[in-house]
Parts: structure tokens; sequence; C-alpha cells
């Protein structure tokens, strides 16, 4: 179909194709969140067979955020350079193959190996999402595309619990990384077949096309990323992320241990909490980018729209602070559940933040920045956690930081960007 027989076309309801791009990226999570919290699920028992202390454990949870963070930042120019459809494809492989390494650790030295190789696949994963969010839809919508694809790391998280501790009482450990690796395989040759830009897309009809090229159109010049070092508005998402991504590692990778810890459970009682924990999550993150994309259909700015919805989501989170403290088990599963949910809802309007004002050939490389600072705060919360349970032993001041960090986040964003504006390179 040539662009003039699409320009041609008679007036046609707006299709719907940009939506199943929505659902491979939501796949695409699912497959990545359980990859990367299989480990958190097994700390206990990796803990007993090789012997390892709080802090090992934050190392080895600090190396996989070492490389996620490195490859975030290359990861954001490939996609800008390559595109979404073989950026994502190439990062995939290499996640699924670190995970399945897994299997083969017999030290340390073997797990810090496979979860480097891991960090650096995963890096990719957002890049490549937002950038195909920025390629397939407009921008009165990407807030609502990014959080649904993002409510796949939220199912993610609900399916590791569900699937792991059956996988392991039943097959051991290192089956449960060969088995999970090899099903994750599935998606990628689907990706690669179905995703194509719009305007290469045989399935796009000329009414969805204009609807995804209804903004104005953007400058196509390349730009380095190095350049947009000096922007205030890339320094506003990458400051947001690093204080943001750390809580949600935090609560990925330290959830089923203070479970453990305060409430006795282990692998056989995770589930249900887990669960519902990550089914909140996946209301924050669907309610999040929906609420910003309500008030802009009802002619609220950008700017408003998403800072509204941000600092609904930072004053939710506030409560969990307390949660360390609550006796009852569900009345912390409800606390952490709309944390989490207040996280999703808050970090799907912040990834929006680069393609609402940076052209589509820069927005990559922005993620990759905000990607690879977020990563360094996840690092940094790995050492102040192994520290605060090593010498502590509670985790009330590690839920303390996590109330706090979203209304800072908000303050930074605010303070840089106070209009939402397109940046002119």
């Amino acid at each position: 179909m040539t662009t003039a027989a699409r320009t041609d076309a008679p007036p046609a309801a707006v299709g719907r194709y940009r939506w199943v791009v929505v659902a491979l990226l939501f796949m695409a999570m699912v497959i990545n969140y359980v990859d990367r919290q299989t480990i958190g699920l097994l700390k206990a028992d990796l803990t007993a067979e090789f012997g390892w202390s709080e802090t090992d454990y934050a190392d080895l949870v600090l190396y996989f955020q070492a490389a996620y963070a490195v490859a975030y930042l290359a990861w954001g120019g490939i996609m800008d350079r390559i595109g979404a459809r073989w950026g994502f494809g190439i990062a995939f492989l290499i996640w699924q193959i670190g995970h399945m390494a897994t299997a083969g650790a017999r030290g340390f030295g073997g797990f810090i190996a496979s979860r480097v190789i891991l960090g650096l696949g995963e890096a990719g994963a957002f890049p490549a999402g937002i950038k195909a969010v920025a390629e397939w839809f407009p921008k009165k919508e990407r807030a609502f595309a990014t959080g649904l694809f993002n409510a796949g790391t939220n199912i993610g998280a609900i399916v590791t619990p569900l699937l792991i501790p059956g996988l392991t009482l039943a097959f051991g450990w290192q089956m449960t990384f060969i088995v999970t690796g090899l099903l994750g395989l599935i998606w990628l040759p689907i990706w690669l077949l179905v995703y194509r830009r719009p305007r290469e897309h045989k399935k796009v009809s000329a009414a969805e096309l204009a609807h995804i090229e209804s903004d104005p159109p953007d400058p196509v010049e390349k730009v380095k990323w190095t350049r947009l070092l000096g922007y205030r508005e890339t320094w506003a998402y990458a400051i947001g992320k690093f204080l943001i991504d750390p809580i949600w590692w935090m609560f990925l990778f330290w959830l089923p241990d203070f479970l453990g810890k305060r409430h006795g459970l282990d692998l056989k009682t995770f589930g249900p909490p887990l669960v519902a924990i990550y089914l909140l999550s996946d209301v924050g993150s669907v309610g999040g980018g929906w609420l910003s994309s309500r008030f802009m259909k009802m002619g609220w700015s950008i700017n408003r729209a998403r800072k509204t919805t941000m600092l609904i989501c930072a004053l939710l989170a506030v409560p969990v602070a307390g949660a360390a403290m609550a006796s009852n088990l569900w009345v912390a599963v409800l606390i952490i559940g709309v944390a989490t949910a207040a996280h999703q809802g808050f970090s799907a309007n912040l990834y929006t933040l680069p393609s609402d004002v940076f052209p589509r050939s820069a927005v990559g490389s922005v993620i990759g920045i905000g990607g690879m600072v977020g990563a360094v705060g996840g690092m940094a919360m790995s050492k102040y956690a192994g520290y605060v349970l090593e010498q502590i032993g509670s985790y009330t001041p590690i839920f303390i930081l996590a109330a706090s960090a979203y209304l800072l986040a908000l303050l930074v964003v605010h303070l840089l960007t106070p209009k939402m504006e397109p940046v002119k390179l």
C-alpha cells in the first residue's frame, strides 16, 4: 500500500492494530519480570545451599544493576539507531541466555556472571518499549499505552510466585531457570514477524496511520546522547528515575525476604500475598496512565495532567513508611500493595516525559540516560538494604525511605520542567 493510497483513502474509523504492539510489549515484560524475580523467590533456598550472607545477596543484586545501568545507556542509543524491532529482539535473546545460564552456576562467581548477562539484556526492554510506543502512538495515548505494557511487569511479578515454587519443588532450582527460559523464547520469533514501523505495516489502515501521526512532525535529525546532557528535561527524567527506581528494585528483590522474616512465610506460602501486592500494582500501572490521559481529554495540558497524576500517586505511597510495623500480614500486604500501585502509576507518567518533550529521534537516548541513572540509584539501595538488614535487622528504615521518594521526585521534575513543552534541539 503506497503513501498516496493511504492519503486518498475515504474517512474511516481509526483502527486498533497499534494495540497489538502493546500486547506484544506486555508479554515481553511478563517474561522480563519472571526472569528477573526468580532469584528473589529462591533467596532463602540458595542462601541455605551456598551460605550467602545478607551482604552477599545485596552484592548479587548490585552486579545485576551495574550491568543494567551501563547497558541501559547503550541500548537507548541502539534503539534510536536500529529501531525497536531488531533492538528488542537482540536484547531479549541476551537476557534469556543469561537467565538460563544461572542453572549452570556452581559458586558465587557463576551467579554473578549469569546475572550480569541478564542485566545486559534486560536493560534493553524499556528503551525498546518506550521507543515502540513513541513510534505507534500519538502523545495523548502514550501514557495509557505505556501503563498497559508496563502492567506486564506486575503480571510477571504475579506469575513468578505462582510458577517458580512448584517448578522448584518438583524439579529443583536449576531446571526452573531452564524451563522458564525456554518457554520465554517463544516470544522472540513472534515479535520479529509482527513488529514493523506503522508506515511499513500492511495491517495499519490509512485512518489509523493518520491518528498515529496526528502530532506535529518531529525533526528527523539524529541526536547524540552527549548533547542531551545539556537539557534540564533530560535531568528531570534522570533524577526522577534515580529517586524512584531503587524503591521498585527493593520491592522486587526483598519483598519475599521481608514476608519471610516478618510474617514467617516460605517458598510454599509466598504466593497469595505477593499475588495480591502485584495485582494492586497492575491497577496502579493502568490507572496511572489512564488518569493522565483522561485529564488530557478533559482539556488539561500535558504538564497539568502528568503532574497531577504523579502527585496523587506520590501521596498514596506515603503510608508504606509503616509497613514493617504492621503485625497483621494482610494489613502489611495492603499497605505495600497500594505503594507498589502508586509507584507504577507514577512511573507510567514519568516514562512518558521523554516522548512528551523530545523528538522521536532522541527518545531512546533520553530513556537510556535515565535508566542508567536509575540503576545507579538501585545499586545504592542494594548496598543500603544489605547494610541495614545486617546491622539493624529491620525493614523500617528502608520503608521510610520508600515513602518519601516520590514526593521528592515530583518536586525535582517540577523544578527542572515547570512546563512540559517540546524541546528545541
